[in-house]
């Protein structure tokens, strides 16, 4: 750099924050570069993400949906608790995985998710079967 040349500093920030990113316009955001945080925003958010699979042709993995999450959290719970909360909380686990294996069956992704759901809802009843019979 030449003593007798002084560069000035760019001034990016306030290019920045005033210009979308690549990230946020390709992801369709506009506005605020903030999420909102209505329930409405929120609850669309989960459903895109319980749209994404993999692999994306066959879909065999993807985001767990709203019964299969109350699922784990009730069974994590269940884990945890004593008494009449553990009986309470794997109830509500044992309810939200039947849910998860019914909609797998009706609405599954492809014909390795029906099948999936119907193996889930088939061992349910066995189990419960079992259950009932001790």
């Amino acid at each position: 750099m030449n003593s007798g040349t002084h560069r000035q500093p760019r001034r990016v920030a306030a290019w920045v924050c005033s210009t979308p990113s690549l990230v946020t316009r390709r992801a369709g955001i506009r506005g605020s570069l903030l999420p909102s945080l209505s329930p409405r925003a929120i609850w669309q958010e989960f459903k895109r993400l319980t749209q994404i699979g993999f692999p994306r042709r066959f879909v065999i993995v993807q985001f767990p949906n709203a019964p299969l999450i109350v699922a784990f959290v009730a069974g994590e719970i269940g884990k945890h608790a004593h008494g009449s909360s553990h009986a309470h909380a794997s109830s509500v686990s044992y309810v939200a995985l039947v849910i998860w294996a019914y909609l797998e069956l009706v609405r599954g992704a492809n014909w390795f998710r029906r099948p999936l759901g119907l193996t889930y809802a088939i061992s349910s009843t066995v189990r419960l079967a079992l259950g009932l019979q001790s």
